[in-house]
């Protein structure tokens, strides 16, 4: 960890956000490798491991089955190891956040994985503060050492957050609110970490009819998530290896493409792709659908509706993505909670 983080951290279990003091620390260069982080206040420490501090350990981590999954794929994603621009087009389209806006802005990226998003924040000029529950974090700071200090790693647990509040000019949360227990509470935690007038940008799954029908895939899901990591990629392989042949030519007819989703993987299928890279990114996404604990899928609407509750404004809406800002002050708050929010 760099210096600059302490100015960002608070203790997660003392209100007023009690400030934290590094000891014992050891340093290779500006990077704090080990050391501890203590509450002078209610006397906690944490320690510094790898350059991360650890505020959650095994007994908070309902997610570990994703550190097994980002390690095992750590690099597929990440755009400057595979000469693609997916994540930053989807980082991009999904939060409406110019490219010349993020130079210099502060930005949590809430549930990093190994770090694709943070990655791209950190390439394009932002400084990062990446968290994550799972022993995912280590393949983040990985990823995005190469952004000399730019960007830096938490274990933490969203419900526990060390972070200051209104410490923060944007955050940014893909594809993590509905594999947690309670998505409401996710949402309405990361909130007041905004400064006034600080962004925030969701991905989530959306609840959809054609969802529901998906039956194969919600019926395996019974067994699938209580799978050794190890025995589910084997189960993937073979379910992969079965219909990845079938999607494939279903995805070159107009008409068929539209039942993919019914077949048991969650085919990916883009036409700049090479058929081997399809073919990984498909048994990346299958294991990503069995392996979590949580699937739960939000509507959009109502997710608008929580955001404008919690004192959001410009609340815009669509299937899978929210876009908020906090009010710049206390007399922009909407005054309606439960007006509806825009849609995209």
């Amino acid at each position: 960890m760099r210096r600059w983080l302490l100015d960002a951290l608070a203790c997660p279990h003392c209100p007023g956000d009690a400030a934290l003091r590094l000891q014992d620390e050891t340093t290779d260069g500006e990077e704090i490798v080990a050391g501890r982080l203590v509450c002078d206040a209610c006397a906690r420490a944490w320690p510094v491991e790898r350059g991360i501090p650890r505020f959650a350990g095994p007994a908070d981590d309902y997610a570990t089955a994703f550190g097994w999954q980002w390690r095992r794929w750590r690099t597929l994603q990440i755009d400057h190891l595979n000469g693609h621009r997916f994540s930053e087009q989807r980082l991009l389209n999904d939060s409406g956040w110019p490219r010349d806006w993020f130079g210099g802005r502060l930005i949590l990226d809430a549930g990093s994985g190994a770090g694709r998003f943070s990655d791209v924040m950190g390439e394009l000029g932002a400084r990062v503060v990446a968290i994550d529950l799972s022993a995912a974090i280590d393949a983040c700071r990985e990823t995005c050492a190469r952004h000399d200090g730019r960007v830096q790693c938490l274990q933490a647990s969203i419900y526990a957050l060390p972070l200051r509040k209104g410490a923060f000019d944007a955050v940014h949360c893909a594809g993590v609110i509905q594999h947690t227990p309670d998505p409401a509470r996710t949402m309405t935690a990361l909130p007041p970490l905004l400064k006034p007038g600080g962004r925030l940008a969701y991905n989530f799954y959306e609840r959809s009819w054609s969802r529901r029908f998906q039956l194969i895939k919600h019926a395996l899901r019974l067994v699938t998530p209580h799978l050794p990591p190890p025995m589910l990629l084997a189960w993937c392989r073979a379910l992969v290896a079965l219909f990845f042949p079938v999607t494939l030519m279903l995805s070159r007819v107009r008409i068929a493409r539209y039942f993919v989703r019914f077949l048991p993987i969650c085919a990916w299928h883009r036409p700049e792709m090479t058929v081997a890279e399809q073919y990984a990114w498909t048994l990346l996404d299958t294991f990503d659908w069995y392996n979590p604990r949580y699937e739960k899928a939000q509507d959009h609407c109502a997710v608008g509706r929580l955001l404008a509750a919690a004192g959001l404004a410009d609340v815009v809406v669509a299937p899978g993505i929210a876009r908020a800002r906090r009010p710049e002050s206390a007399d922009s708050r909407p005054e309606p909670a439960h007006a509806p929010a825009q849609a995209l």
